[in-house]
């Protein structure tokens, strides 16, 4: 499922391309369960002839702004996926919502339908995007305010605490991995029983993981051709959990997985020993 960085990434193809023009056409597939909370005659009236003015991304979600007032959410779900087409772009049968202007059309595919869109007219954001808990870089992320949530949560696998999407919006499986094992801790440590250090060293992966993966695979710049992951560095755990043999990037250790929380877990066994608790 795409995170934090990935959304951003796909959010930037919508925006890049189109920011400025007006909505000529939408084309939608009315009946697909992306639309469950928006309906698609709704945001076809909306949107037609309406233009992009603003865009922004918050944990796994999106949402473009337009000039009459409308907000158009987007979650991509598993297998989501936005491109900016050229003008006429042939429907595939997954592509479920395209916004046609005169330079781009900017497609939504999803085919395993797990993403959806939502949608919202007047000044005020809507309850649905202003819920979203404050971001993991932004100065309402504070290390006492990770402490107690630890604590709220003292026998669930840290892995598993670090996926609740209410204290850490846009964490996912490879973020997840890629933070404890920075910060040396092991993925299925409980909770409640992480030491001090250990607390003030996982808040400083969090945000550290959260601003490269920003600048490394959101980046800047023209995103149309690019490909996604394209810039992290072989010096992550990215690069090495999912390969066959693959080795710790700092030990040379082989990694080891197993499922923890419910979700496959990727860790080095010696640089994140688990204790007894």
């Amino acid at each position: 499922m795409p995170e934090l960085a990935e959304v951003d990434f796909y959010r930037k193809r919508w925006h890049l391309a189109a920011v400025g023009q007006a909505v000529t056409r939408v084309r939608a597939h009315a009946a697909k369960k992306i639309f469950r909370e928006a309906p698609a005659t709704t945001i076809r009236r909306a949107l037609t002839g309406a233009t992009l003015v603003d865009s922004t991304a918050a944990a796994k979600q999106m949402v473009f702004r337009f000039d009459n007032g409308s907000w158009l959410g987007v979650h991509l779900g598993m297998t989501g996926q936005l491109t900016a087409a050229p003008p006429g772009h042939r429907a595939d049968k997954h592509d479920h919502l395209i916004l046609d202007t005169t330079k781009h059309a900017l497609v939504f595919t999803d085919p395993r339908m797990f993403g959806g869109v939502r949608f919202h007219a007047g000044p005020e954001a809507p309850d649905w995007w202003t819920k979203i808990a404050p971001a993991l870089t932004s100065a309402a992320f504070t290390k006492t305010a990770l402490s107690d949530f630890l604590r709220r949560r003292a026998r669930a696998p840290i892995k598993a605490v670090l996926l609740m999407q209410e204290r850490f919006p846009g964490i996912g499986n490879w973020m997840a991995d890629e933070i404890l094992w920075r910060a040396q801790i092991h993925p299925a440590q409980p909770a409640g029983s992480l030491l001090p250090p250990e607390v003030s060293q996982l808040y400083r992966e969090i945000r550290t993981v959260c601003r490269n993966a920003m600048k490394n695979i959101a980046g800047a710049g023209d995103y149309l051709p690019h490909d996604l992951n394209v810039g992290i560095p072989d010096t992550w755990l990215f690069n090495h959990r999912w390969r066959d043999g693959g080795t710790c990037p700092r030990s040379g250790v082989p990694l080891e997985r197993a499922e923890i929380g419910g979700r496959t877990s990727c860790w080095s066994p010696v640089r994140q020993i688990l204790r007894p608790s």
